[in-house]
């Protein structure tokens, strides 16, 4: 009976709280995002090629030398940047915008070779899918190396 109490306790402050302000904390589902695809551009540099699928959507889209299309897509073509020992290329979110819903985001940054050579830019929209879970939806990549 306490854990009910305890539970229903959580559930007013959290409804008192969404209340009170009326809308999300987009700084803080910016940092979010931002956490999230550092994290995502971490399986990459680690190897862990099931570790990047997770951070898919069902419906993801990335654009490429074709478009991938669902998440068993995009894993099936990504599978071969994780072949190597070392990884192919890295990138890093530099810019992070939430739309003031926060149900979605844009990260986009640099993409660099293993010498740390600028080679790209991504683009990449994510999808809050539950409360603090992102999962990608978009992603496009450019070599077209902008500063």
């Amino acid at each position: 009976m306490r854990y009910v109490h305890a539970v229903l306790a959580v559930l007013v402050l959290l409804v008192a709280g969404c209340a009170s302000t009326g809308a999300p904390d987009t700084e803080r589902l910016r940092e979010q995002v931002r956490a999230t695809e550092a994290a995502f551009a971490r399986t990459m540099a680690e190897r862990d090629h099931a570790a990047f699928t997770s951070f898919l959507s069902d419906e993801a889209v990335f654009f490429g030398r074709t478009v991938q299309h669902g998440k068993r897509e995009v894993s099936e073509a990504w599978a071969r940047f994780f072949t190597q020992r070392a990884a192919p290329f890295s990138w890093e979110p530099e810019q992070v915008e939430v739309l003031p819903s926060g149900q979605l985001a844009l990260s986009s940054g640099p993409v660099h070779d293993p010498e740390g050579n600028l080679i790209g830019r991504f683009t990449s929209i994510w999808r809050q899918e539950a409360p603090g879970q992102w999962r990608i939806v978009f992603d496009k990549g450019c070599n077209c190396p902008l500063k």
